[in-house]
């Protein structure tokens, strides 16, 4: 569980670093979702949901920011449920479906926050573009995780 959550926080990190694919607040690849969600698929809800809690928590900290705690935090945990809900009711070939309802409800958590925060329900006009940008980065990240889960099994020699 170390190794995956140093591995999600640095790829976290390396994300942050890449300028936004397009002009729209809030819009990232998120790929450290790979993680959480081959991490689930191979290890547990339970222990996902601790890899995903340590690296929010070490970003904010390596970030210095309460805000990114506060949108990190509800963007992950909503769509950490999401996806442990989901994750069983799909097959494992499907698990870039349980990612994309994964990425939507970290937008949805993140739309969330930010109305909360600033008190401005006009930022949900961000959401038809996030729940596309959810979409496409959902089916990248859910096949990654599917990879990944796969690797993972091999490597171990579970099934």
């Amino acid at each position: 569980m170390a190794l995956l959550t140093a591995l999600e926080l640095t790829i976290w990190v390396i994300e942050a670093q890449i300028p936004a694919p397009v002009p729209v607040p809030g819009i990232k690849l998120g790929l450290a979702s790979v993680i959480t969600l081959a991490a689930m698929a191979s290890l547990g809800r339970r222990e996902a949901g601790c890899i995903l809690l340590a690296r929010i928590l070490l970003g904010a900290l390596f970030a210095g920011s309460a805000s990114a705690l506060l949108f990190s935090l509800t963007g992950g945990v909503v769509s950490w449920c999401v996806m442990a809900a989901l994750l069983g009711l799909f097959p494992e070939k499907l698990m870039w479906v349980v990612s994309v309802f994964g990425a939507i409800g970290h937008n949805a958590g993140q739309l969330l926050a930010a109305v909360i925060v600033t008190g401005t329900p006009g930022i949900l006009w961000y959401g038809p573009a996030l729940l596309a940008a959810a979409i496409v980065t959902g089916v990248f990240t859910g096949l990654g995780a599917m990879y990944l889960t796969r690797a993972l099994r091999a490597y171990t020699g579970r099934k």
